[in-house]
C-alpha cells in the first residue's frame, strides 16, 4: 500500500511507520494552541526566529548545497505562527515540459498522507457515528472472525491491529479509480492475524486499508470524496488532492516522480510505466500504475497547504480541540532507536505511536508530523506547537536524496539546535 523507500534511508523502519521515527525525528500527541494563526499567540520577532530557520541561515544554505549538487528537487517552507519565514524551490517539476518546482506544485506523498484518513475516522467519532472501541465487524462485513469481533479501530488507527500486509501486486498497471478501490478492498480482506490484538504491527497496510473502508460504509461516500470534501477544502488546500494518471500527466501543477534505475539513469516513472525501482524492499515499483492512491493511503499536497492542514488541526477546523489532542496524543512506546543519545535516536527523548503517525519528545518539545517515500518522491510535515513553528519537505527525486538528514537539519534549525554550515 503505502510506499516509504529511498536510497540512503532505513528502509525497514520506513516500511513501517513510514515517518518521523524512522527519519531519527519524531513527534508526540500535544496541545496545538501555538500552531495555530490569528490567536493568543504573539506576531513573531527577530528574537522568536532561530539564525539558522532564517533566510541565508543553516538549514537554507544546506538545502541549497544540495540542490546545486543534484541531490535535492524540490519545495522546502518553514512557517512561524502563520508567517512564511523560508520558502525555497529547487529543480523540476515536468523536465519534459520544462516546469520548474514552485510552491504551488503538488508533490506525491505516499505515507505522509496515511493521516488524512485518521481524521477522517476521528470526525466520525466526533460526531458519533462510529466508536473507537467499535470491532471491524461493527461496519463492515467479509472479515475473519478473529478480525470482525477483536480488532477495533483504536488497534487500526494506532498500529496494534496484530494484522499482517498482504502482499501486492506492484506491477498491475489500474485503469479507473473503481479498479483500484475493488483491488484494495479485497486486499484488506486477505489480511490475516499475525499477533493478538493490542500487539504493535507497525502500521500494517490493513491497519490503513480497513479504516478507509469503514468512513466509506459510514459516510456513502468514496474515502477519497469524502477526504477532499471534509479534510483538503475545510482546510482551504486548495491544491491538495487524490489526483489520477490522467491528471499527473496532464496537469502542471504535479510535480513527476523520476525514478534512479539500476543502471543510474533517471526516469519519469508516470511516463515509463514499464520501469520500476531497483530498491530490493519494493523492486520493480512504480508509482505511476495506480490509476489514484489507493484509498487510505498518498494523495499530492503543495507545501502551504500541509502548513494550512496543520493550523486546521490546531484551531478546530478540521476536528474539535479535543478530538485533535485524541489524534496525536501517545498511544503506544516505540523501542529505543540505535545510534543516538542513550541508545535512542540522535535528536529524540522519546518516541510512541499515535493515531497514524509517529510521535514523540525532541530537545523536550513536542513535535507532531508524519512522513514518507515512494520511488520518485519524498514528503515530511512536521508541527512543532509549542513554538507555532510548521515545516514541509517535499520532493521529486529518490536518488542521493539524505532524506534522514535534511528532516533532523530542519529540526534542529527550528529548536535554535543548529549543526552550523
Amino acid at each position: 500500500m503505502g510506499s516509504d523507500s529511498v536510497r540512503g534511508i532505513d528502509r525497514r523502519r520506513l516500511l513501517g511507520w513510514g515517518g518521523l521515527a524512522a527519519a531519527g525525528v519524531v513527534a508526540a500527541g500535544a496541545p496545538l494552541a501555538d500552531a495555530r494563526p490569528g490567536h493568543a499567540a504573539p506576531a513573531p520577532t527577530g528574537s522568536d526566529i532561530p539564525p539558522d530557520a532564517r533566510p541565508g541561515g543553516a538549514y537554507d544554505r544546506y538545502v541549497a548545497g544540495l540542490a546545486a549538487e543534484d541531490r535535492f528537487s524540490g519545495v522546502v517552507m518553514l512557517s512561524h505562527r502563520g508567517r512564511t519565514v523560508l520558502s525555497r524551490s529547487y529543480g523540476m517539476a515536468d523536465e519534459e515540459k520544462g516546469i520548474r518546482n514552485h510552491e504551488g506544485v503538488a508533490f506525491n506523498l505516499s505515507s505522509a498522507g496515511k493521516p488524512f484518513g485518521a481524521v477522517a475516522v476521528m470526525q466520525l467519532v466526533q460526531r458519533g457515528e462510529v466508536n473507537l472501541w467499535d470491532t471491524v465487524g461493527t461496519y463492515l462485513t467479509g472479515f475473519a472472525e478473529e478480525i470482525a469481533e477483536q480488532v477495533t479501530i483504536h488497534h487500526l488507527l494506532s498500529g496494534t491491529s496484530g494484522l499482517n500486509t498482504p502482499e501486492e501486486d506492484l506491477r498491475r498497471v489500474f485503469q479507473s479509480r473503481e479498479e483500484v478501490r475493488e483491488f484494495y478492498e479485497q486486499w484488506a480482506r486477505r489480511s490475516k492475524p499475525v499477533a493478538p490484538p493490542g500487539t504493535p504491527t507497525h502500521h500494517a497496510g490493513a491497519e490503513v486499508a480497513i479504516p478507509a473502508l469503514i468512513v466509506e460504509a459510514v459516510t456513502g461516500m468514496t474515502y477519497w470524496d469524502y477526504v477532499e470534501e471534509h479534510v483538503f477544502r475545510r482546510c482551504g488546500m486548495t491544491g491538495t488532492a487524490f489526483y489520477t494518471r490522467p491528471q499527473w500527466l496532464t496537469d502542471e501543477h504535479i510535480a513527476h516522480s523520476y525514478m534512479r534505475q539500476a543502471d543510474g539513469s533517471r526516469v519519469d516513472a508516470v511516463r515509463n510505466l514499464d520501469k520500476g525501482s531497483p530498491d530490493p524492499y519494493q523492486l520493480g515499483k512504480n508509482p505511476g500504475r495506480n490509476f489514484i492512491d489507493p484509498p487510505g493511503d498518498g494523495g499530492f499536497a503543495t507545501a502551504p497547504d500541509l502548513v494550512r492542514f496543520a493550523h486546521a488541526l490546531g484551531d478546530g477546523t478540521v476536528l474539535d480541540r479535543p478530538y485533535a489532542e485524541v489524534l496525536t496524543a501517545a498511544k503506544m512506546p516505540h523501542p529505543p532507536q540505535v545510534g543516538g543519545r542513550n541508545g535512542r535516536a540522535a535528536t529524540a527523548d522519546a518516541s510512541f505511536g499515535a493515531y497514524s503517525m509517529p510521535v514523540g519528545i525532541v530537545e523536550g518539545q513536542w513535535v507532531i508530523g508524519r512522513a514518507g517515500v515512494n520511488p520518485g518522491s519524498v514528503a515530511s510535515w512536521n508541527i512543532y506547537p509549542d513554538t507555532g513553528w510548521v515545516g514541509v519537505i517535499l520532493g521529486n527525486h529518490d536518488d542521493d536524496v539524505p532524506f534522514q538528514e535534511i528532516v533532523q537539519r530542519e529540526t534542529q534549525a527550528v529548536l535554535g539546535r543548529g549543526a552550523g554550515g
